[in-house]
């Protein structure tokens, strides 16, 4: 049975899906932003499946930089592409329901940003911290 009361684990849990919510937001962010100054044909949920494509993308490449530090480039790839992709897909996943709810998606603004990274925070940290306290695996 798992404890839920480790103030150390959530500590670590919280470090590792903070850099994670880095990572995916670059990506995600990054991709909504283009097509909200670039219109184009695409639908929503296009753009939002995009979004989610590069956040992985992007939140993949950042890990395996900060591992290089701590082992080879190959070793460090080969770490970030095992880690949860539930973990990096539930925390796309809240960010952009949160978007398309609150602006109709594909959009970004002051208010909704700092909404879409509280979400995308708060979804995968228990299973991260479970994650953590079962199998001791963390990124870094």
């Amino acid at each position: 049975m798992i404890s839920w009361k480790c103030k150390h684990t959530w500590k670590k849990s919280a470090v590792n899906t903070s850099w994670c919510l880095l990572g995916c937001s670059i990506g995600d962010f990054s991709t909504i932003l283009y097509f909200q100054l670039n219109p184009s044909d695409w639908t929503t949920m296009s753009i939002m499946m995009l979004a989610m494509m590069n956040g992985l993308l992007t939140s993949i490449a950042l890990e395996t930089y900060i591992l290089t530090k701590q082992m080879d480039i190959k070793s460090a790839l080969q770490t970030a592409l095992g880690m949860s992709f539930i973990s990096m897909i539930a925390m796309e996943a809240s960010m952009n329901i949160v978007d398309v709810l609150l602006t109709g998606g594909a959009e970004l603004n002051i208010w909704v940003v700092p909404i879409m990274l509280i979400a995308g925070f708060l979804t995968p940290w228990p299973y991260n911290y479970w994650r953590l306290k079962k199998y001791n695996a963390s990124c870094h």
